[in-house]
């Protein structure tokens, strides 16, 4: 192994391990990776420039910036009341049919943040019940075209950057609808494996409120029951922190002391028995102006104040909102709830102001399940002219009488000249992460192969399978990219697996094709943990799952799904060149 060699598998190490044990976005990870390469002189500055207007990128960044005006239709919000009525599991084949139908063509967050608002708002079903289903039904319906999900397109945009055709719209279709098939019959087989969660009489928000008993209250002094605290009908004192000390259960005899947070449970819509309690300070309602008709939402992965506390990222100013209680990774977060960092995936209750929905910056750092309209839905005029020209534009670009970019950015143009979206709102959405995380992976990409280190791993991998064939190489692709996925996110995993994969393919003197759609399906094969996807993410919190949750539910599906994908590539899509 040459020095260069040396230097680009120590990068490749590097970023690997960044992404898996830190928790440095994924943007900033590939982007110094990637000057990294271009600083040592593995890539040109031509090169650099190249990847950053790559054909397959930009198209997927025009895609991104057309769903703007896609997530404000009324489509989805039309139908999702009628999809949960009757039996459980024909409430459950509705939605996730649904479910994977619309994310074929659109954004599957968007579709994951719609549907999710009704499922929440219904009192039929537990909750938990139908929300991990709906995520995963997002998933496997984004495998069926190329702009399902953002990593069909990013596998797009590394075939184009290699000097070939790309990949046709319905090229997925084949596999993934096979796929999407089966996984949703052991989504309605498994239902069972999945909690119980609430009943459909219990509260619907579960989570924790936090009130702190200020000096001179008259509640100084006086045991919880004198000072009537369990005759709150719909609220509960679970548990009181004294000077770091947690005293739970609390017994009707403790006293309150001045600066005890007291932790409340149940039915938090109903926090107005607390304004009502003299001496007592809720911690989020301060302002007098900020509305008790709470708000659900979900900070995105590329919020601004993630790895901030709700203090120093000033939550109250930037959103004219106050955060009534918080949800992490299935569990009700209770204490000092201003010092707790934020992270992606965190549900967060607010009380919110009248000029939160007027907000610039909302849509970019939350998803707005539940609570007051915050997006601005379209006429009935706009909605049929966008839905028609969407229509057209992917029926064009299917047919082949022009390109998906072009059809794309046509679309984006008629958007603006219509007022749908505003370059003022395009410019705050611009997918920025996405463009570096691609952009910079293709750097590294050609780094890999530029160096010679994909064919001397390729050549050692073929050599150390002994004649077992390209089947066994496909295989262990596949495999590779969904263990990344699961360990990082789907997008970082397809940009990782592809230079080993076509490497692998022209090792083996057969088709690439196969071997890229290996890495697009495992990319999306994201069932066993919460991380790898977004739509996991946003219903983790929302659903009250633990890790646990997603393994037993995900690890069926897994099987399933990986059975159906490897034993239809290489029919699909033969070894032969």
């Amino acid at each position: 192994m040459t020095l260069t060699q040396l230097v680009v598998a120590g990068i490749f190490f590097l970023v690997i391990a960044a992404l898996i044990f830190t928790r440095f976005r994924s943007s900033m990870v590939f982007a110094t990776a990637a000057a990294a390469c271009f600083l040592t002189g593995l890539v040109p500055a031509e090169s650099v420039l190249q990847k950053a207007v790559n054909p397959g990128l930009v198209t997927l960044v025009a895609l991104l910036l057309v769903s703007l005006g896609l997530e404000k239709t009324r489509w989805l919000r039309a139908i999702s009341d009628r999809l949960i009525n009757g039996s459980l599991k024909g409430s459950l084949l509705r939605l996730t049919f649904a479910t994977a139908a619309s994310s074929a063509f659109l954004n599957n967050t968007a579709v994951v943040a719609a549907l999710a608002s009704s499922v929440k708002a219904q009192r039929k079903y537990p909750a938990a019940k139908l929300l991990l289903p709906l995520s995963y039904a997002a998933i496997l319906g984004g495998t069926l075209t190329l702009i399902g999900t953002s990593t069909n397109l990013i596998v797009n945009s590394f075939v184009l950057d290699r000097g070939v055709a790309g990949l046709d719209f319905f090229a997925f279709l084949p596999v993934g609808l096979a796929a999407a098939v089966v996984g949703l019959v052991v989504l309605l087989l498994c239902n069972r494996l999945l909690p119980e969660g609430r009943g459909a009489e219990e509260p619907v928000a579960e989570y924790l409120l936090e009130a702190e008993v200020v000096a001179d209250s008259p509640l100084d002094g006086r045991t919880v029951e004198q000072n009537q605290l369990r005759q709150l009908e719909t609220l509960y004192l679970i548990e009181i922190v004294r000077g770091g000390q947690v005293i739970s259960p609390v017994a009707p005899t403790e006293v309150i002391r001045s600066g005890d947070k007291l932790i409340f449970s149940g039915d938090v819509r109903d926090l107005g028995r607390l304004q009502d309690i003299q001496g007592l300070h809720l911690f989020a309602l301060e302002d007098k102006s900020l509305d008790i008709n709470l708000t659900e939402v979900v900070l995105t992965p590329n919020s601004s104040i993630l790895g901030q506390t709700l203090k120093s990222c000033q939550f109250r100013t930037r959103f004219d909102a106050a955060v009534v209680a918080m949800r992490r990774g299935g569990d009700r977060l209770s204490g000092k709830l201003g010092e707790i960092e934020l992270q992606a995936g965190d549900a967060l209750l607010l009380a919110v102001g009248s000029d939160f929905k007027h907000h610039r910056n909302i849509d970019k750092n939350f998803y707005v399940i539940s609570g007051g309209e915050v997006q601005r839905q379209l006429s009935r005029r706009d909605n049929w002219l966008l839905g028609l020209g969407f229509g057209v534009v992917i029926a064009g670009a299917a047919l082949g009488y022009f390109s998906l970019l072009k059809g794309m950015i046509l679309l984006l143009g008629g958007m603006i000249a219509l007022g749908i979206v505003s370059t003022t709102e395009l410019q705050r959405r611009f997918p920025f992460e996405i463009w570096m995380i691609i952009a910079s992976a293709l750097v590294l990409a050609e780094a890999f192969s530029g160096s010679g280190l994909a064919d001397l791993l390729a050549d050692g991998l073929r050599n150390s399978l002994q004649g077992a064939g390209p089947f066994v190489a496909l295989v262990g692709i596949f495999l590779l990219t969904v263990a990344l996925t699961e360990l990082m996110t789907n997008n970082a995993a397809a940009a990782l697996a592809f230079p080993l994969a076509w490497s692998l393919a022209e090792s083996f003197g057969v088709s690439w094709t196969p071997f890229v759609m290996a890495v697009a399906y495992g990319a999306s094969a994201s069932f066993l943990t919460p991380f790898g996807y977004q739509t996991n993410l946003m219903v983790q919190n929302l659903g009250g799952y633990h890790l646990r949750d997603f393994m037993r539910a995900g690890l069926p599906l897994t099987i399933a799904y990986s059975v159906t994908v490897l034993a239809l590539l290489p029919l699909v899509f033969p070894f032969t060149v």
